[in-house]
């Protein structure tokens, strides 16, 4: 119900959209202010170009209906000094956590005019999330804006290091009681030094069109902020072996430069690529650390594992009693730490095909972001790629 209450306003949006764009809505200060504006952004969207290579299309709107498949792998690092902890043992255990969603696809609408628009898409297959998406383009700058959030509880984790000189390493999956809250924002910006020629908004919210192949260098600035809770009850265990920590908010910003191609082959058709290294001069991590009174059940979880093994319980069984035992765990806030990471390099790569015709376009595109974080006996990292295909018209 929310979904379909979701894709409702997307379509209010649009709707609302195309009736400032409408004819009959030409008397009024607002709408006059606002043909006032249009006017400015088409002058903008062509203003320096070289017209052999960029032109503007004569319909200004744009409606989008996107598809969208993502993945997200988030992999966590804990460090833990076992002396002292287990009686008679001394060494140090890794505790690796990785969730790796599954191939998650969205669907939703972009509406827009000039380059400039709004968009929202939501989950239709492969797991729970959304995403709300803002771009403004102009000839040599552009600014995108990406909201995304999802749970997760499929989960593997590798254990290694060593006990009393003896190695090992082992990985097994399994599932959080509760699942991961993900949140993650992304705000990116750009300008290339070839506007005149080699246009971003050609090949990624076709806005413009490109006619001739050119490449630009590309200066970039780039703002991340992630946060992942998986600071649940159910989830006391895990807190634990992540040195109790059950939240993690990271901030980072960088600048970066790279290069951008846009290869026309054929009337038509655009083919994009681009690949912009990034500096990150702020990087930040926040935890927050918990206790809970799990310890107290260690007996109890011991006796229903014995019993199990010894076949006097059913797996079922054994299952109602461990989910039984968990309900009882409570976890409470204990403190926060905060810590000022490295310098890092992160990359931002991306492709575009584009093929347009009178007023219709489709378009693909792909990117990949990689997002690495790192505080006190502790490390990890977020990679996000995302492929968007779309079928859009001008009006």
């Amino acid at each position: 119900m929310k979904r379909i209450t979701r894709i409702k306003q997307t379509l209010l949006i649009s709707m609302m959209l195309l009736s400032l764009a409408s004819p009959a809505s030409a008397e009024g200060g607002v709408v006059g202010l606002v043909r006032r504006l249009g006017t400015f952004i088409d002058s903008m969207s062509v203003r320096g170009v070289d017209r052999r290579y960029i032109d503007s299309p004569e319909k200004p709107w744009q409606i989008i209906l996107r598809g969208n498949t993502n993945q997200t792998d988030l992999k966590m690092k804990s460090m833990m000094d076992v002396t002292g902890v287990l009686p008679g043992i001394s060494g140090e255990m890794n505790w690796e956590p990785r969730i790796m969603t599954t191939p998650a696809t969205y669907v939703g609408l972009w509406a827009g005019y000039r380059g400039y628009g709004l968009g929202y898409s939501v989950n239709v297959s492969g797991g729970d999330g959304s995403y709300l998406t803002f771009g403004a383009m102009g000839g040599s700058f552009g600014l995108n804006f990406r909201l995304h959030r999802f749970d997760a509880d499929e989960t593997s984790i590798r254990f290694y290091g060593n006990f009393d000189d003896i190695s090992y390493d082992h990985t097994e999956t399994g599932k959080l009681d509760d699942p991961i809250s993900v949140r993650t924002l992304f705000i990116d910006g750009y300008y290339l030094f070839n506007g005149r020629r080699c246009s971003y908004a050609a090949a990624y919210d076709q806005s413009v069109v490109q006619k001739r192949s050119a490449g630009s260098v590309i200066a970039g600035a780039m703002y991340y902020y992630s946060h992942y809770d998986f600071s649940q009850p159910r989830n006391a265990d895990f807190i634990g072996l992540m040195n109790d920590i059950g939240n993690i908010r990271q901030w980072q910003a960088g600048v970066g430069a790279g290069y951008i191609y846009n290869f026309v082959p054929c009337r038509g058709l655009l083919v994009s690529a681009q690949l912009m290294p990034i500096i990150a001069f702020f990087d930040r991590v926040r935890v927050t650390r918990y206790e809970s009174n799990n310890g107290d059940y260690v007996d109890e979880y011991l006796d229903i594992d014995s019993r199990y093994e010894k076949g006097l319980i059913s797996e079922e069984q054994h299952d109602r009693e461990i989910d039984a035992l968990v309900d009882n765990y409570r976890v409470w806030e204990v403190g926060e730490d905060t810590d000022n990471g490295k310098v890092k390099l992160n990359f931002d790569a991306r492709l575009s095909v584009t093929y347009q015709w009178d007023r219709f376009f489709v378009n693909a595109y792909g990117q990949f972001c990689n997002f690495p974080y790192s505080y006190d006996q502790g490390s990890g990292r977020l990679n996000d790629w995302y492929i968007n295909a779309c079928i859009g018209v001008r009006l």
